[in-house]
């Protein structure tokens, strides 16, 4: 196996998340990492081919996904869907040497399943491991990517991703339109002024 080695990923700053990547990390390291890390809630820690992402999300990359997360609720209770969030869920499979912890996440309707329904992820930072591949190999069915302003759906259809103007899960949700709602000066505001318009459809 090739030693490791650790290398600073993408950009520094105040608002820039942190991330350290180690390259030719084993699966134990990887456990280890998370067991280190315990129930706290951060780093975020991902794994993928002997990648190993270690990230402490900013400011702003957590308040967008909160955002997200509030507006995913809301839409949920005005239209009577069944949801539980789920947070930063460690989802990993060893065989698949594919680790990681979502922004947020979600299960819709039978709560008794090993990969959430719906995952969000805030691409806040360039640099850092490709998780939409880690997500396909895990086989989570759709997957929400926050980037450069702008909500990307990806679906699993069969064995890949399809970027898609309309959610599998939410198929009545304009997606793009929920989105609008992030700039926001403060979650409560973006999720009235999103319920106001779902109730006035």
């Amino acid at each position: 196996m090739a030693s490791e080695k650790t290398v600073p990923a993408g950009e520094r700053g105040p608002t820039a998340d942190q991330r350290v990547v180690t390259l030719g990390a084993s699966w134990a390291r990887f456990e280890e990492q998370l067991a280190l890390r315990g129930d706290r809630s951060g780093p975020r820690i991902a794994f993928l081919d002997g990648t190993l992402e270690v990230m402490s999300p900013s400011k702003d990359h957590e308040r967008i996904k909160s955002y997200i997360g509030r507006l995913i609720e809301a839409y949920a209770l005005e239209r009577d869907i069944d949801l539980s969030p789920y947070g930063a869920w460690t989802l990993k499979s060893a065989p698949k040497r594919a680790g990681l912890e979502p922004d947020e996440c979600y299960l819709i309707g039978d709560q008794d399943r090993d990969t959430p329904d719906l995952a969000i992820e805030v691409v806040w930072t360039r640099g850092g491991i490709g998780k939409l591949e880690i997500y396909r190999r895990l086989g989570v069915g759709e997957v929400w990517r926050w980037k450069d302003g702008r909500i990307e759906v990806h679906v699993l259809r069969g064995e890949r991703y399809e970027n898609v103007e309309r959610s599998a899960v939410f198929p009545d949700l304009d997606v793009n339109r929920l989105g609008s709602f992030l700039d926001r000066p403060t979650a409560m505001q973006a999720v009235k002024a999103f319920r106001e318009t779902l109730r006035s459809e």
